[in-house]
């Protein structure tokens, strides 16, 4: 079953246009990458399905509803959740309030639960009480995972997890990716690391200024093709 759906989605900042229709889906259970350079598009599809920046209504479909023009927490309480670049944790909140957040408006049934996001990042059990922002980075992180898991997603967009995080970290944090599908959440990864992407993917889009220029089986898309697709020229 198809769960979420682009059609020819644009966006726009100001008189910018970023999108120029963009054509994507997700099915049920599965993991599909957004690769591409910086400035390629990648956040900015990920900001117009969440309702960040609204559209046309028809221009974003989730379980064939028409979702565009939507706001973020109505998009969130239809069960798509989002892992911000960047992490933007609430500083004046200790780790387990962060988590909390997360379920307290969009709190749906399901597998997540503190003690289960604890199971899945143990460091964040022994850090419970600390400040989000004395964590490191990949804790940051996990923390954000966790918050946004908190609302029992049935869609789970990942805006750059590996962003600034060291090889180890990033392994830890892709470790866990296995045991969210596992739970039911389909997954959007954008990722510049394209390895590391296309290790979990199902599927891959890759995008250039704004459009998608490949896409294919992750398992299938030959290293030159990405090359190709990625910077508009041949390897």
């Amino acid at each position: 079953m198809t769960l979420l759906q682009t059609h020819g989605l644009t966006a726009h900042y100001g008189q910018f246009q970023a999108l120029f229709g963009v054509d994507i889906s997700l099915a049920a259970g599965e993991t599909v990458a957004i690769i591409g350079a910086n400035g390629a598009g990648k956040s900015t599809l990920l900001r117009a399905i969440t309702g960040v920046l609204r559209n046309d209504p028809g221009m974003v479909r989730h379980r064939g509803d028409a979702i565009g023009a939507l706001s973020s927490d109505a998009v969130m309480k239809r069960g798509i959740a989002m892992v911000p670049e960047g992490r933007k944790l609430f500083p004046s909140l200790t780790v387990e309030e962060n988590l909390l957040i997360g379920g307290q408006s969009a709190k749906r049934a399901g597998p997540w639960t503190l003690e289960t996001v604890y199971a899945l990042f143990p460091v964040l059990r022994e850090r419970r009480d600390s400040p989000g922002t004395a964590l490191s980075g990949g804790q940051q992180q996990m923390v954000a995972i966790g918050r946004a898991l908190m609302s029992n997603p049935e869609v789970l967009l990942c805006d750059e997890i590996s962003l600034g995080l060291a090889p180890v970290v990033i392994r830890d944090i892709y470790a866990a990716i296995p045991q969210i599908k596992a739970s039911g959440a389909a997954l959007v990864i954008v990722e510049q690391d394209i390895g590391r992407a296309l290790s979990v993917a199902d599927r891959v889009y890759c995008m250039m200024e704004g459009r998608v220029t490949l896409t294919g089986a992750a398992s299938g898309v030959s290293r030159e093709a990405i090359h190709a697709a990625y910077f508009g020229v041949a390897a």
